[in-house]
């Protein structure tokens, strides 16, 4: 990109007067500027310029602001953006924060806010890029043993994938957000043949329905306004490799009917060409939508079902594979403090206790976030609950209880043992977490583990 020395900035607004006011404030501060005027000129600059900043005006003729920065995303993925809005429109502004823009400034522009602002955003990509090779390090770390995990149901799910991956078969994996999807495809094409060549993964959901097709089977030149020479589109960058659609069901209609040819006959035409391109792909798709009732409300194509649908993997949920927290947190663990150069040793017994009886709605991608999260903000060399997000500590949040079910008639030191045990195996032999839990005393509790004959426990 620009570099840390020569940051390149594009600014873009219909407004001529603005554009030049906003152009000569970075001019002044030494930056390198584009300038656009409309969103179409801005996409074919990001297209051939390498761009650290996006300055985008919320209004803006055809595509507005945050359509653009969610192209932006696509074309450069790491390039930041800043929103410039009008009095009455921050509830708009506030929405381009949530599709990824770094900040928003009100007009008019305060000279001073703004590049405060575009300062903060620049050092925020370079700390990014700083640490590009630290995550890509951490990537094939993670990649060495994609499904971590001792429990029952991951280790069906990794027996599944080894049987599967040396097939060429097509792959629909499904399950809830944050499970853990997007591993499951990287293991498949690793284990596969293919596992030598490009692994191409496509969100589908952040993909602009204007860009789709596009950026799934490129285009030639001349193909749309700023399209001056031709592109490849991801089937080709997946030649010989694997092509992993995620968010499948979130593909418009037309494009699942191109996507069926593909599958069929492994043919497709760029955007604006007639000449057939032939690809040697293997697909894996994922959702966490359910594909059949989407073709039952006809918003998925019944045959691309079907054609997807010839092997599926469930990815269980993180409540359903609840003894694998531990080893999780402490591979996060590992993970964040070598990218943040922390150093925190562990977990402390009431942390680990609280991790383990939370019930993750968000799955593997929540316990991830708050591992981070806990890693950043700890101040010792142990994480302990204060570390953890507000949800998973003492009496906050969503926590599934254990269920312990006894028959009728069972005698009563045999329920209160079972009770006990139990109770100490979910807050990992912590006496003092487990007699909280059960409203007793720790003294009841050893006094009880040796009437039952378990007092080493």
């Amino acid at each position: 990109m620009g570099g840390k020395d020569d940051p390149v900035i594009l600014v873009v607004d219909d407004d001529e007067s603005h554009l030049q006011v906003v152009e000569k404030v970075f001019v002044r501060e030494g930056f390198k500027v584009l300038r656009a005027a409309e969103a179409v000129r801005a996409l074919d600059l990001l297209r051939s310029e390498p761009v650290d900043l996006l300055v985008t005006d919320l209004q803006l003729p055809g595509m507005n602001g945050i359509e653009l920065i969610k192209a932006a995303q696509v074309v450069q993925p790491t390039t930041e953006a800043i929103v410039m809005t009008a009095f009455g429109t921050v509830e708009r502004a506030v929405e381009a924060m949530k599709e990824g823009a770094y900040d928003f400034i009100e007009k008019p522009i305060k000279r001073a806010l703004l590049l405060k602002s575009a300062r903060r955003a620049l050092e925020r990509r370079a700390l990014l890029a700083e640490n590009d090779e630290l995550r890509e390090a951490l990537s094939h770390m993670r990649a060495e043993r994609v499904l971590i995990g001792r429990s029952e149901e991951i280790r069906r799910l990794v027996e599944m994938v080894r049987q599967i991956a040396p097939t060429h078969a097509t792959v629909l994996i499904t399950g809830a957000s944050g499970t853990g999807k997007d591993l499951v495809a990287q293991m498949l094409h690793q284990l596969s043949s293919r596992g030598g060549r490009a692994f191409v993964a496509v969100n589908c959901a952040a993909l602009p329905t204007s860009l789709m097709e596009s950026e799934l089977f490129g285009h030639e030149r001349g193909a749309f306004t700023g399209a001056h020479q031709r592109k490849l589109g991801r089937f080709e960058a997946a030649d010989g490799g694997t092509l992993f659609l995620d968010e499948i069901g979130e593909l418009p209609l037309d494009t699942q009917a191109k996507l069926l040819r593909v599958l069929e006959g492994g043919t497709f035409e760029r955007v604006g060409g007639s000449k057939s391109v032939q690809v040697d792909v293997r697909i894996v798709a994922a959702t966490n939508k359910i594909l059949a009732e989407e073709v039952r409300l006809g918003r998925f194509r019944e045959d691309l079902y079907y054609r997807l649908n010839v092997i599926s993997i469930e990815v269980p949920t993180l409540a359903a594979r609840r003894d694998d927290v531990p080893l999780l947190a402490e591979h996060f663990l590992r993970l964040f403090t070598a990218a943040h150069g922390r150093r925190v040793s562990g977990f402390s017994r009431e942390a680990m206790a609280a991790l383990c009886a939370y019930s993750w709605p968000g799955n593997v991608r929540e316990l991830c976030n708050a591992v981070e999260r806990a890693v950043v903000l700890c101040g010792q060399s142990v994480i302990d609950v204060g570390d953890l997000p507000a949800a998973l500590g003492a009496g906050g949040g969503e926590v599934a209880p254990r269920v312990l079910s006894v028959p009728v008639g069972t005698p009563l030191e045999s329920v209160k043992r079972m009770l006990i045990l139990e109770t100490l195996r979910m807050t990992r032999g912590d006496k003092r977490l487990a007699s909280q839990l059960l409203g007793i005393t720790t003294r009841t509790i050893y006094r009880l583990l040796e009437e039952l004959g378990d007092e080493d426990r």
